[in-house]
């Protein structure tokens, strides 16, 4: 599926440069292997009484609803999944009226890969601010265990799976003063090189 890719010069969406890249989206275009990640959240959470799945738009929403599908499933007790959108300063904000669905309820939130947490932070925030109970933030990859932590995102934190892969910031990149070419294909090395044009 080529979900996993190394070797080469990745600019993350934090920012941050590196030489792993875990494609999620090579994942969502199969929504069997979707719906398998989807199961192992909800196997993992189905004796929380999870009543909402939020996840940070965008790569975590395809895993908000097949996490939901298969808790409903799985409990039969209905799930929502919902997710959050990046509003004013990039922070995570539920919108749509997905505040209203969240006040007094017991939420898990979800996400496909944590470099820095700070979207899963944002949504745990937003879920907070909007009256709900965030039980755990859940994550298919955590990228850098070490300092994404449940202190560092406001929840308790676990993941389906951890790769460790370093992550610099653009000045202090080893591939940047190599001279590798970054990536403008996966990721954001686009955008980061649209930026460079700009200054």
């Amino acid at each position: 599926m080529g979900a996993v890719l190394s070797n080469d010069h990745f600019v993350y969406t934090s920012g941050k440069h590196g030489s792993v890249y875990v494609n999620k989206d090579a994942l969502y275009p199969h929504p069997n292997q979707s719906s398998e990640v989807g199961e192992l959240f909800a196997q993992k959470y189905r004796d929380h009484k999870v009543q909402v799945i939020v996840a940070p738009a965008l790569g975590g929403i395809v895993l908000s609803q097949w996490a939901a599908y298969h808790l409903t499933k799985m409990t039969g007790r209905k799930a929502l999944g919902i997710y959050t959108e990046k509003g004013p300063e990039k922070r995570q904000t539920l919108t749509r009226g997905y505040d209203q669905l969240v006040r007094d309820k017991r939420v898990l939130v979800v996400e496909d890969v944590l470099t820095t947490g700070q979207s899963v932070k944002y949504a745990v925030e937003a879920v907070t601010k909007a009256g709900g109970y965030v039980l755990a933030v859940c994550a298919m990859i955590n990228r850098d265990p070490d300092h994404v932590t449940s202190e560092t995102v406001g929840a308790p934190l676990s993941s389906l799976g951890i790769l460790k892969a370093e992550a610099f910031d653009p000045e202090s990149c080893p591939y940047c003063t190599l001279g590798i070419s970054v990536n403008t294909s996966i990721g954001h090395g686009r955008q980061f090189l649209e930026q460079q044009l700009k200054k």
